[in-house]
């Protein structure tokens, strides 16, 4: 192991939490801090160039396949090998790295559960701290809880789940991490943590360091998590290759370059996941400020239908060609307490789902809740095999398929849907929760970022509706205004009502929101 760099992160934020001492350790943070020193240039130089690829797409550009890698999408070459506990993912389940969601979450019967420091955590300080001294109590054996409204307690099963750790995105930053006057990676912050504190006793227990890596937009980008791998398993003494990623393709420029990362990433990386719902709102984000790339109500743009059909078969042949599992994506759904009815249709629906990813050739799923893993178990029970490495669609979709528009109506309940689940999950999130239950499905920041997108979009280019009214700030001030009056009372309402009439008000778009509300969390 590697010396500490001589120049730590100053941690701007103390921690009371029992357990903090033995995750901020100097050694910890000081590979942090090397992490940063090394890598943080290329971080927001890439992130720089996100914005340069905007405006080449604003002036015409649209995505396609890079003409410079044609060598890499026709090339004979596999990714490195795939540790047994990763063999079978047929389901998974995601949440925030809080105690009792850690503990229901690995004992809820689902192969993988991933840890999400990212879309279903609100970046409080003490918050993130918390999950890392409950992972690493995970992996420790020390890991209950004790509900404090109820006495309930909870442990740790005999047969736990597989651990995955998602970090957040390259977009965001650590403002409690200081390093020579600059914020540490977010992304950083949560892997360094993770990795240095829990890489070996993870390996000595049959499993190993797990990651999803999300909001990916290049290879160029996956070239940067590949060289942070490899120089994160010289410094803890791992063997080159430990480190086993599954990325998220949740971007539309990174669904024309998924040959390349895999293959930039191809002696760490096991697969590639179909991040549904960043997906949509990338889709709006980087072609919808065009007016005739204007999206139809998001209940409209299902899996089974244009660009979304599309990216799904086209990430099932590119993984299995490649040796790796094509993961499908989330389902939001939560039990319907007190309606029977609604909640025998809504795991029907899950069932639907999760079969036609079987279908299509994937070798697993994501759930959102305990309850869902059964029926997507029962879904997946259609796959022979722990997994499906071997099938390949009949066909795969090219470009114009790939950016296919969603056909549907534009509706006024659309509008007031978005606003109201955009409003009280803005809410939640300032108050420090990011995975929240809105209307009988479990909601994180993907879904508020599709419903501020699709308001943005239709109100700059004054959107026709089914009923021949355009969207106009008159309309959209009006049902705003209803919608607030109809939640009540709401912790943060207020803030969270004004951020989102900023975002979908503003002449620019902002490229996630998580970025002006992370300026408002202490």
């Amino acid at each position: 192991m590697s010396s500490v760099l001589d120049r730590p992160i100053a941690v701007s934020a103390p921690t009371y939490l029992e357990g903090a001492e033995a995750v901020l350790t100097s050694e910890a943070l000081g590979f942090v801090a090397e992490l940063h020193e090394r890598f943080d240039d290329r971080r927001r130089s890439l992130l720089a160039a996100r914005i340069e690829r905007q405006e080449r797409i604003d002036a015409g550009e649209l995505p396609d396949f890079p003409a410079d890698t044609q060598h890499i999408r026709e090339g004979d070459w596999k990714v490195g090998t795939i540790p047994a506990d990763l063999q079978d993912r047929r389901v998974e389940i995601t949440g925030p790295p809080n105690a009792k969601m850690v503990i229901n979450a690995l004992n809820s019967g689902a192969r993988v559960f991933m840890a999400d420091f990212e879309d279903a955590t609100s970046p409080v300080w003490d918050e993130l701290v918390q999950g890392q001294i409950n992972l690493r109590n995970r992996w420790l054996g020390t890991l209950d809880f004790t509900d404090p409204s109820t006495g309930k307690h909870y442990a740790l099963g005999p047969d736990p789940a597989v651990l995955i750790v998602r970090p957040r995105g390259w977009h965001l930053e650590e403002k409690h991490a200081i390093v020579d006057g600059k914020p540490v990676s977010g992304a950083l912050f949560d892997f360094g943590l993770y990795l240095f504190h829990n890489a070996h006793v993870a390996l000595d227990m049959g499993s190993g360091p797990y990651f999803y890596l999300p909001k990916l937009e290049s290879r160029h980008e996956a070239a940067l998590w590949n060289d942070v791998f490899e120089f994160a398993e010289d410094w803890l003494g791992l063997e080159r290759g430990t480190i086993k990623a599954t990325v998220l393709i949740e971007t539309l420029p990174a669904a024309f370059e998924m040959d390349e990362i895999l293959y930039e990433l191809r002696r760490n990386i096991v697969g590639l996941n179909c991040g549904r719902w960043d997906y949509i709102f990338s889709y709006i984000k980087r072609l919808g400020r065009s007016s005739d790339r204007l999206t139809p109500d998001r209940s409209a743009m299902t899996m089974d239908k244009a660009f979304l059909a599309a990216y799904s078969l086209r990430l099932v042949a590119t993984c299995h060609r490649r040796g790796a599992f094509a993961m499908g994506g989330m389902s939001a759904f939560i039990p319907v307490k007190g309606d029977e009815a609604a909640n025998h249709a809504a795991m029907n629906k899950v069932r639907s789902d999760k079969l036609r990813e079987v279908c299509n050739g994937h070798d697993g799923t994501w759930v959102a809740h305990p309850a869902l893993v059964r029926p997507a178990m029962e879904a997946f029970a259609a796959m022979k095999g722990p997994n499906q490495l071997h099938n390949m669609p009949d066909r795969v979709p090219g470009r114009d398929e790939m950016l296919e528009l969603h056909r549907g109506a534009r509706t006024e309940a659309g509008a007031r849907e978005n606003i109201r689940v955009a409003i009280p999950y803005i809410a939640a999130w300032l108050g420090g929760r990011g995975a929240v239950p809105l209307y009988n499905l479990m909601e994180d920041a993907a879904t508020a970022e599709i419903c501020r997108a699709q308001l943005w979009q239709w109100l700059r280019f004054g959107a026709s509706f089914d009923d021949d009214r355009r969207f106009s700030h008159d309309l959209f001030e009006d049902w705003l205004a209803e919608e607030i009056g109809a939640l009540g009372s709401v912790p943060n309402l207020k803030s969270a009502a004004r951020l989102l009439h900023e975002l979908v008000t503003a002449d620019r778009f902002q490229e996630f929101l998580t970025l002006p509300a992370y300026e408002c969390l202490d």
